[in-house]
């Protein structure tokens, strides 16, 4: 099994920058498709930015599309969330995901296409 953990969440003015990160260990990340998810009070869960196990391909929702960017270090078994011009409603909890493939070319974007799920970071948005 892999353990996930978030950080880099907080409180930012809008057009601000934050960087997540998601630290992996228990296993090497080299095989798993890693995703970002955010879930908003009262709302489900939802996609954000995917990228394949290799690395070579990234997915965005489009309302992140041109404003974050995920990457990944397998070698220091870390996904990291570059979030640029933040807005109001990108508030929420930040969670990290991954999903174990034998796919190195696929980014997964479904809550249900993920086993295994970080406890969450903090992203607030406000002046």
């Amino acid at each position: 099994q892999v353990q996930l953990v978030e950080s880099g969440g907080g409180l930012v003015q809008p057009g601000g920058s934050l960087r997540l990160s998601c630290a992996a260990s228990g296993r090497t990340l080299s095989s798993y498709a890693m995703g970002w998810f955010r879930q908003a009070p009262g709302k489900e869960r939802e996609f954000v930015a995917a990228i394949s196990w290799a690395g070579g391909r990234t997915a965005y929702a489009d309302s992140v599309k041109g404003r974050f960017t995920m990457s990944r270090d397998n070698a220091k078994n870390m996904v990291y969330l570059q979030m640029n011009s933040l807005k109001p409603e990108d508030t929420a909890v930040y969670y990290c995901a991954a999903r174990y493939t034998y796919s190195g070319s696929v980014p997964y974007s479904g809550v249900r296409d993920y086993g295994y799920w970080g406890q969450g970071t903090q992203v607030t948005v406000s002046s």
